[in-house]
């Protein structure tokens, strides 16, 4: 509770930080920017030699891949019966099968489930989300916009992104002990993780909908908030999956859609207002969503 206290506060130190004119537009995209290049790489590299992939914890590596398939075949079909335009479609393919898994599930996972859940949270993140952001998402802004990407330009970029760069690095030091002064040095960048994505969600919180968005992004939020981690819940539940890994499994897919991937829809074109209502919204609900998914994964 102590941990979620503190997101909460952070979030609305954010949006005091807003209305100040001592804060200048870019500051959310300047906060976003060093976690990406540095916190989140620390949180990796910390974590990475505890990285151990067995039959119990490679659900969080098939996860999100799953849960890519579902929510791209509802959207294909939603999209069909209820006309939705090309760029409406494209967003929603772009925007809701990929989680905002890092910068908003190592917070909340750090807060329900405790630092030991980070691990799991990185296999699903790195093995999961990202490849799919990289493979995926190139492939969706290729056909919804027409731009076209080689297949060694979408490897290349998803090996130079700097968590894919911290995984791999991670993973070649596994064997090598850290010095205490790097362990100590990447201690402080890694905990300067939560403050700064949650004060930058908190200075980007803005709602500005209008009627002709409501019915996409309320089924776009619906699948992504509701269906996504109820379906991860109950095929877990079923196969008789009910590892701690499953459980940061299903908690990571019911995050609210990566910011990342709404700003790429938003630049391509493709629904802008649509796009950024899917993130600005999605993660105000998911204040709601994921203490309730949590309940959920904890007594049943």
């Amino acid at each position: 509770m102590a941990n979620f206290i503190m997101i909460g506060f952070f979030v609305l130190l954010g949006v005091l930080f807003r209305r100040l004119k001592a804060f200048p537009d870019q500051t959310a995209h300047v906060l976003n920017m060093f976690a990406l290049y540095v916190s989140l790489p620390a949180v990796i590299l910390l974590k990475v030699p505890k990285l151990a992939i067995s039959n119990q914890n490679i659900v969080a590596v098939i996860m999100p891949w799953c849960m890519l398939l579902l929510t791209a075949a509802i959207i294909l079909i939603l999209s069909k019966r209820c006309a939705w335009s090309r760029q409406t479609t494209g967003a929603l393919m772009l925007i809701v099968p990929i989680g905002n898994t890092s910068f908003m599930g190592v917070p909340m996972v750090n807060a329900f489930f405790g630092e030991v859940g980070i691990p799991h949270l990185i296999l699903y993140d790195q093995l999961g989300t990202m490849l799919i952001f990289a493979t995926y998402g190139a492939a969706i802004l290729s056909i919804y916009t027409g731009e076209s990407s080689s297949v060694k330009s979408i490897a290349l970029r998803a090996l130079l992104f700097p968590p894919t760069t911290a995984l791999l690095a991670g993973l070649l030091l596994r064997n090598w002990s850290y010095p205490q002064a790097l362990v100590d040095a990447l201690q402080s960048l890694a905990g300067a993780l939560t403050p700064l994505v949650m004060t930058a969600i908190g200075f980007q919180m803005t709602l500005r909908l209008k009627p002709t968005t409501l019915g996409p992004l309320g089924t776009g939020l619906a699948i992504k908030l509701i269906v996504a981690p109820l379906v991860a819940f109950l095929g877990c539940r079923l196969f008789g999956i009910n590892s701690f890994a499953a459980d940061i499994a299903i908690f990571e897919a019911g995050m609210p859609p990566m910011v990342t991937a709404s700003a790429l829809a938003a630049a391509a074109g493709m629904g802008v207002e649509l796009a950024v209502a899917l993130a600005g919204l999605g993660i105000v609900l998911a204040f709601v969503s994921l203490p309730l998914l949590y309940i959920l994964i904890q007594y049943f």
